[in-house]
């Protein structure tokens, strides 16, 4: 079973993770701003501190297998703009300091194409008050890490629409950079529970390197 460190363990998508990890015997070290909101669990280690300081990072990642990737500032957050295009190349940082080989991060659904050469978050589908955190994680995959050679990363981009509350039924599309649209009611969604299987498949075999891929119904 993989050694894996886990950011945003607490959030709602990282939870999920932690959750599909555990359930399939990994290890996980989740590096978090508060370990009472975590589960008691024997394959879990809880640390907190500060994943998105480089060294930190690098320190508790070394000689794991992989990093998993989580981070959210929070959607409600006044300043996730700024923090976004801050933290996110600071976890590509410590992750490549901390000589793991793969960096697994969630991503987001603005980038991809919702029609030939129109992305989501330039379709005016995006609501206002989360255009800035959409953008801003856009330019991070756009402009950053898809010029980043000396890691295995890939950016996992959810469907249009999580499901907090939807089952894990382990069947999904997946895709590369198209919007993934469920033929039958014509909206892209997934729970974050499958979300979670598909990111903790890529954990075991990986079938993505240095890429985007994404999922839906």
């Amino acid at each position: 079973m993989a050694n894996v460190i886990l950011i945003g363990a607490t959030g709602f998508v990282g939870s999920h993770i932690l959750t599909e990890l555990l359930g399939r015997g990994h290890h996980v070290t989740a590096v978090v701003r508060s370990a009472a909101k975590l589960p008691t669990h024997d394959l879990l280690t809880a640390v907190e501190a500060d994943a998105t300081e480089p060294e930190t990072l690098a320190r508790l990642a070394q000689g794991k297998d992989a990093i998993i990737s989580a981070y959210n500032p929070g959607w409600g957050h006044p300043d996730i703009g700024r923090l976004t295009t801050e933290n996110y190349p600071r976890i590509v940082e410590g992750a490549k300091k901390s000589g793991v080989l793969r960096l697994l991060i969630v991503g987001g659904a603005g980038t991809l194409f919702c029609a030939p050469g129109l992305r989501v978050m330039d379709s005016g589908a995006i609501p206002a008050e989360i255009m800035e955190a959409v953008r801003t994680l856009g330019d991070f995959y756009l402009n950053r890490l898809t010029l980043e050679k000396d890691i295995d990363w890939v950016f996992f981009s959810p469907a249009g629409m999580f499901d907090e509350e939807g089952e894990r039924t382990g069947k999904f599309r997946l895709g590369k950079d198209d919007l993934i649209v469920d033929e039958a009611t014509g909206t892209s969604h997934i729970s974050a529970a499958d979300y979670a299987v598909a990111m903790v498949d890529e954990l075991e075999k990986p079938a993505h390197h240095q890429e985007r891929f994404t999922i839906g119904y």
